[in-house]
């Protein structure tokens, strides 16, 4: 506070000055408040606070180089547009930030060097290569990323030469009195700013052709047009009309349970057969069929804000409730190829004995997924009996392995390591396994207008009802270990 004092009242609303009291008092608030939303404020006045500063330090470093005839004379030749902006394009493109290129400019103005003439195509090139950091976030995207991307790309590449070619035309004819004059930190900004707003003025009658254009140029893919087909489905238009939007959320849905089916193979052969590709495969597919948990949920929940008969309102509770297992499915899938990916980079082997059982349980598995998804997909209550005998026969499954896994440990056949590996692939597929009693009970009971899974689980099992122990004894002797 002295040396603020001493320094006279010209220098208190300095740069420095502010910074420093803003930091202090992000400090305390971040320190020191109770409350969340202080602390945040707190953030927010750190992160100015260390931005000031920086940039006054990069400005004092840069000071020197006013006396430096080599970036004088560098500088100099960013006067020629073509360098100009190839020079901003690449800045901005390495810093990955055309905020931070233009907030070096504006500490590089500090040096006297910087004119007009040079900074203008410096902005222009700064603002194309602010492209590039979008460009590689949408490798691997979808078509709207894809298609984003290069539009940004294309937006600002048609700026630049529109605002390029009005002014060296004017130029060309016109002697600007301010094009050789110094630029600072403050003109720099102004620039900048104008640049942006004349750009977005000249390109919003456009907007339509450059989305067509990207259209054109960025096709989907045969998976993405089947995607977005499903998608389409989903439409709020026919709300109005329940019975319609039912039938497109179960279209939707056996969508769902197909993607599901067919992530839980390719991570089960993944086991057996390890790639890259197919590990890549499964974690996109999971992706997917989050994004049909999601679209499927909300719109499940505006069709339930309409009036349904009791048809409607059991396939409705049949579609929400059967959602959250179809995903989990997915869920699980995906930890089976991560431990598919562990048993091949660990270079981890089973023992026979092991390698049998792990087979048998697979096939148990893909029957019972299959059974499940047939029986969901055509509404089939019948078969739905079918999968807790099944389910409950890969219960027993996991227990003889488990036990049979201890005998191995005690004898020396089989180490702690490869147990765990072991362990966890026998608890994703039980878990898959209970994912699939959830699809049928639900079936089962929203049919029975009575969705009580506990009751359904006593009365099947205590009461041995429909052909339950016929079913429990035809798998237990399939898949005998």
């Amino acid at each position: 506070l002295s040396s603020i004092a001493g320094a006279g009242w010209v220098h208190v609303f300095s740069t420095t000055t502010i910074s420093a009291v803003v930091a202090v008092i992000g400090i305390v608030l971040r320190m020191f408040s109770k409350k969340q939303r202080r602390k945040h404020i707190g953030d927010i006045l750190l992160g100015f606070a260390v931005l000031m500063f920086g940039m006054s330090t990069m400005s004092t470093s840069v000071s020197p180089l006013r006396e430096s005839k080599v970036f004088v004379d560098l500088f100099t030749s960013f006067s020629n547009p073509i360098i100009g902006i190839l020079a901003g394009f690449a800045f901005s493109a390495v810093l990955q930030s055309a905020s931070a290129a233009v907030g070096i400019l504006q500490a590089l103005s500090l040096t006297g060097a910087v004119t007009f003439a040079e900074a203008y195509p410096l902005i222009l090139g700064i603002a194309v290569g602010a492209s590039f950091p979008v460009l590689l976030s949408s490798m691997g995207a979808r078509v709207e990323g894809r298609r984003t991307a290069w539009a940004y790309l294309v937006i600002e590449v048609v700026a630049v030469i529109l605002c390029a070619a009005i002014y060296y035309v004017l130029a060309a004819f016109i002697d600007f009195p301010f094009r050789n004059s110094v630029m600072n930190t403050v003109n720099i900004a102004a620039l900048n700013t104008i640049f942006r707003f004349v750009s977005a003025l000249l390109l919003i009658p456009f907007n339509r052709l450059i989305e067509k254009l990207m259209k054109t140029v960025i096709r989907e893919t045969e998976e993405e047009q089947n995607l977005n087909k499903a998608f389409s489905r989903l439409d709020d238009r026919f709300l109005a009309h329940p019975s319609v939007a039912l039938e497109q959320s179960r279209l939707t849905v056996c969508d769902m349970a197909h993607k599901a089916r067919s992530n839980l193979t390719q991570a089960l052969s993944l086991v057996d057969f390890y790639s890259d590709e197919g590990y890549e495969e499964v974690q996109r597919i999971e992706e997917l069929v989050d994004l049909y948990e999601d679209k499927l949920g909300t719109y499940l929940i505006k069709i339930n804000t309409h009036e349904l008969d009791t048809a409607q309102n059991e396939s409705a509770a049949k579609y929400l409730h059967t959602l959250s297992d179809f995903e989990r499915m997915s869920d699980h899938a995906n930890n089976i190829a991560e431990l598919a990916k562990e048993i091949h980079e660990k270079k981890i082997v089973f023992s026979e004995e092991a390698n049998h059982e792990i087979g048998v349980l697979i096939s148990a598995l893909g029957e019972l997924m299959n059974m499940t998804i047939e029986a969901f997909i055509s509404d089939n209550v019948g078969l739905a009996y079918r999968v807790e005998p099944l389910e409950d026969c890969i219960d027993a499954i996991c227990d003889v392995m488990k036990l049979n896994h201890v005998d191995r440990l005690k004898s020396g056949r089989c180490s702690i390591n490869v147990g765990f590996v072991f362990n966890d692939l026998i608890t994703n597929i039980e878990r898959v396994a209970d994912h699939c009693s959830n699809i049928a009970v639900a079936m089962i009971e929203i049919k029975d207008d009575a969705y009580e899974t506990h009751g359904y689980m006593l009365d099947l099992k205590e009461q041995r009802t429909h052909n339950y122990d016929r079913y429990y004894a035809e798998y237990s002797q399939k898949y005998a270990l």
